[in-house]
């Protein structure tokens, strides 16, 4: 999953982006509003988290942009303790949740988290398909309740996958929804990622079956049927 941080104390913005990467997620940050609503208005993401004292443009234009070309994903924004208009009107323009600064670390996390479930249209933390589970928070994949064994990147893939369960999902929107910017990642490397990944889970029964020139797709769990003696 991948997240844009506008934010333009840069402190606090390394200290996000590490924590967030560190979680296995794709984080991409900017320090101002004009390249907040450029990067959004030409890049997918699945969070934002919007500061919204940007220099140049502020977060609330930023936000007002966004909602304005109909685009749907998750926004938390981020303001000074006394700042409740602004966090009124935030939320009014479409923000899903905000924290006001000083916050901490853990509770930006697991909002962050919340907000990518509910961007993805689920609300449970633990994702089951067949006998595989996905554990959101700590972020770990079960076959049969055996840990699987698996790569920050194939984790990555695995929870695309899940997501979009029975749904096509091509190698473009995998690399939007994988990288950061400057990740040079091109189809071959994503066709690796899928065959690695597929590996560990087709013991299971669970298959993803590739449309070719089209993409990807984990097929809806068919269990086994026992035939009669």
């Amino acid at each position: 999953m991948r997240i844009l941080i506008a934010e333009d104390d840069d402190v606090l913005a390394d200290g996000l982006t590490r924590s967030l990467r560190h979680s296995g997620y794709a984080v991409d940050h900017v320090a101002n509003g004009l390249e907040a609503d450029s990067a959004l208005s030409t890049q997918n993401f699945d969070l934002l988290i919007l500061d919204l004292g940007l220099p140049r443009m502020p977060g609330l234009e930023v936000l007002k942009r966004l909602r304005a070309r109909g685009a749907m994903l998750p926004v938390l924004i981020l303001t000074a303790a006394d700042s409740v208009g602004e966090r009124v009107k935030g939320l009014d323009l479409g923000a899903d949740d905000y924290m006001a600064k000083p916050f901490a670390l853990t509770e930006l996390e697991a909002r962050v988290r919340a907000l990518v479930r509910r961007g993805a249209g689920g609300g449970a933390t633990l994702m089951r398909h067949g006998p595989l589970a996905f554990d959101q928070v700590g972020r770990i994949a079960y076959m049969n309740d055996q840990m699987l064994d698996l790569s920050a990147r194939e984790v990555g893939l695995l929870e695309i996958l899940l997501t979009r369960s029975g749904r096509l999902v091509s190698k473009e929107q995998l690399v939007d929804h994988l990288c950061e910017w400057g990740e040079e990642v091109s189809n071959n490397a994503i066709e690796v990622y899928v065959h690695r990944l597929r590996k560990k889970i087709e013991v299971g029964g669970i298959r993803i079956a590739t449309v070719r020139g089209l993409g990807y797709c984990l097929e809806k769990f068919q269990p086994a049927v026992a035939t009669p003696s």
